[in-house]
């Protein structure tokens, strides 16, 4: 029999236990990708040609159009909000740098009906109009249509630009005042400065954030659904719930896939080919230049529009009929839905990170190569749309759960019913794998600041992994690790389309009580759970705007 000392004098080191575990851990992330691959390969019903030749084409291009116009305008006032803001000073500057952070705590589907909600027939807007101008009809008057993809363009980019203008405005503060110097001296006003020196420098920052809202563009659901703009995203949810098409829906979400891989290859290709470094030993920051008169105004007009756009109008709105109808406060199922979504969120952050921090300590246990290449394959599921994993998600759940309520049956004559996908259980299992690259991004930068020569007094003291881990490592991230359960949560309370595809029968959270009363034209109904969701969505955008003073 072969021992394990003869086994260790071979040279064959067995995996220990840390790196089976983030093995296994990477491999339950990753799973649903693999999944929706395998059913759009091998479906049961080949619609595939009947969708290239109806429906996809037109799916393709209005998902491509949204994604370029959100990217476009984004980019725009985005980089425009933060080389104001970093580059010159005028009035009310200090809290617009924080307030243009604040729609990041908005869904865009909120916005988008609250858009509605102030633009259509009966809305404040075009009701001052008719009595302003004495108009009695809709015919009397041209007004332009509010649910088109223009308005979703507009909502998702009032949602979306902050993750452009943080990226950029912390890239534009990093800049040293040598180069504007220098540009300056050769004779090159404002807008040269900008044009050749700050924008060029920012531009891998302006990239990584322009990647991350197209990618948010193509996960979205409830505002392009709100809007009926048809998108690979509302396609999936058609050939799947409504078709009753499971290996076609797997097909249209391998094209979305497809696209989210072609932008972070894109984005990655962009900072390869536009790296700059600061060769000087100083590092003298830019000085900001003070802005009077009207250029002042002008600059803070520009700034309060977006902060208009993606934080007072929603809010506003989703308040106003928060108060009108205080009723719906004392309604049941509002709280039933709170409690569903805390119970769900927290479990999901909670697992979450502490999956992410397995997996971080088992790969740096094992020190192998290959484990290493498993961190970056896990955050796969951040890009992956949620009506992506719903699919690569319940399927094989749905098969799995029948097997064991058949063999329970067989064994014990009693029908315990569908334990997986009728509970909570793949909802947060969806969480998980979607926002894991949250908690294991957070994870392995709070893990790399702990000195290895902490581990190793430990280890030198008689401590195993598992006490170096929980004596060492876990008190010196606690406030890293916090700070991640909190954003992971947020996520999970905001998340729309896989809620929708996994939530059990008869089961509601607050972000699909908003959408299905709003679907319903209740806002009324719909304004106090939205209002609940922007308030823990305030939470995370505190938090980040403390992390980036």
């Amino acid at each position: 029999m072969q021992t394990a000392a003869s086994t260790e004098a071979k040279g064959l080191h067995l995996p220990s236990r840390w790196s089976l575990g983030a093995a296994l851990i990477a491999l339950i992330v990753v799973a649903p990708i693999v999944a929706v691959f395998g059913f759009a390969m091998f479906p049961k019903e080949n619609i595939w040609p009947h969708l290239m030749s109806t429906t996809l084409p037109r799916y393709m291009k209005n998902t491509v159009v949204l994604m370029t116009g959100v990217g476009f305008l984004t980019m725009m006032v985005g980089t425009g909000a933060a080389w104001l803001v970093s580059r010159y000073d005028f009035p009310g500057r200090r809290w617009l740098e924080y307030l243009l952070l604040l729609p990041l705590g908005i869904p865009a589907y909120i916005g988008a009906y609250a858009l509605v909600d102030f633009l259509e027939y009966a809305g404040p807007v075009q009701t001052g109009l008719r009595e302003l101008f004495g108009w009695t009809s809709a015919r009397d008057y041209w007004f332009p249509e509010i649910r088109s993809m223009g308005a979703a363009i507009l909502v998702l980019s009032a949602a979306l630009y902050p993750y452009v203008y943080l990226l950029t405005r912390n890239a534009f503060r990093e800049q040293s005042a040598a180069s504007e110097e220098v540009a300056q001296s050769l004779g090159a006003g404002a807008w040269g400065r900008f044009w050749r020196v700050g924008a060029p420098l920012a531009r891998p920052a302006v990239a990584a954030g322009v990647a991350i809202v197209m990618m948010e563009s193509v996960n979205d659901f409830g505002t392009v659904d709100y809007f009926a703009v048809q998108t690979l995203t509302t396609g999936i949810f058609s050939v799947w719930l409504q078709a009753n098409n499971a290996g076609g829906a797997a097909q249209i979400a391998c094209v979305v896939l497809v696209l989210v891989v072609m932008l972070v290859m894109l984005e990655k290709a962009s900072r390869r080919r536009m790296r700059f470094f600061n060769l000087s030993t100083r590092h003298r920051p830019v000085a900001r230049k003070r802005l009077t008169g009207g250029a002042g105004v002008l600059a803070t007009f520009a700034c309060l529009v977006p902060f208009a756009m993606g934080f007072i109008l929603p809010a506003g709105v989703i308040l106003s009929h928060a108060v009108d109808n205080a009723e719906t406060w004392t309604d049941p199922a509002l709280w039933r839905a709170g409690l569903n979504t805390l119970t769900v969120g927290s479990l999901a952050a909670v697992i979450a990170v502490a999956a992410g921090v397995f997996l971080v300590y088992g790969v740096r246990l094992s020190g192998r190569r290959l484990p290493r290449l498993l961190l970056p394959v896990t955050t796969i599921g951040y890009a992956a749309p949620g009506a992506v994993l719903g699919i690569g998600i319940l399927i094989p759940l749905a098969a799995i759960d029948h097997r064991i309520a058949d063999a329970i049956l067989a064994v014990t004559g009693y029908d315990p019913g569908l334990m997986l996908t009728g509970t909570a259980f793949a909802l947060v299992l969806a969480y998980c794998v979607r926002f894991f690259a949250i908690a294991q991004g957070a994870a392995d930068a709070a893990m790399g600041r702990v000195s290895p020569n902490l581990a190793l007094a430990a280890r030198s003291l008689g401590r195993n992994e598992g006490q170096v881990l929980g004596a060492v490592y876990v008190p010196l991230m606690r406030a890293s690790v916090l700070s991640a359960v909190l954003l992971v949560f947020v996520d999970c309370v905001k998340e729309l389309p896989a809620t929708l595809l996994l939530r059990p029968f008869n089961y509601e959270t607050l972000a699909t009580r908003t959408h299905d009363q709003a679907a319903l034209e209740n806002l009324g109904e719909a304004a106090p759970a939205a209002m609940l969701v922007i308030a823990v969505g305030l939470l995370a955008v505190g938090l980040l705007a403390r992390a980036n003073r």
